[in-house]
């Protein structure tokens, strides 16, 4: 078993036992801080079950909406799962929502998106090679165009 396996099965145990339920029992707030960075979980039906699935990333909250991204490593069930079936359970450290998902592709958007969400990244903020505070635009861009970033629409009523 190679090195990328051994820590992706040790974060799958660690989100399952750890950071999922925390977030249910309403303590996302010890899980999300400065140093593991913004984390929310999501709750998504799969795509070919039906049945919710619950996944944390990194987050970014930029007036009413909510942001996340899908890394570049690989594409993720979660990921997957939320093209298919884009209305959400949406967890964050402060309460449970309900929203609407869809990848964007405004550039402007995207860039400011992707920048709060690495801000937010604790210790990993600097993950893609470039300081996301300091990087100039086109940077960001070109180390993070092919990573793509989900907006949320939280369900007005669950606000």
């Amino acid at each position: 078993m190679d090195k990328r396996s051994v820590l992706r099965a040790f974060f799958r145990l660690v989100n399952r036992f750890i950071v999922v339920p925390a977030f249910h029992r309403g303590l996302g707030r010890i899980i999300s801080n400065s140093l593991t960075g913004d984390i929310m979980v999501l709750g998504i039906a799969g795509r070919k079950t039906g049945k919710i699935r619950y996944t944390p990333v990194s987050y970014a909250r930029i007036g009413p909406r909510v942001y996340c991204y899908q890394g570049k490593e690989m594409k993720g069930q979660w990921y997957l799962n939320l093209l298919a079936n884009p209305e959400v359970e949406v967890f964050l450290p402060n309460g449970r929502f309900f929203g609407y998902s869809e990848e964007i592709s405004d550039t402007a958007e995207r860039l400011q998106a992707m920048r709060q969400i690495l801000l937010g990244s604790g210790l990993n903020s600097s993950m893609y090679g470039f300081d996301p505070e300091a990087a100039p635009d086109d940077v960001v861009r070109e180390k993070t165009k092919d990573i793509p970033v989900i907006r949320i629409t939280l369900d007005s009523q669950s606000i």
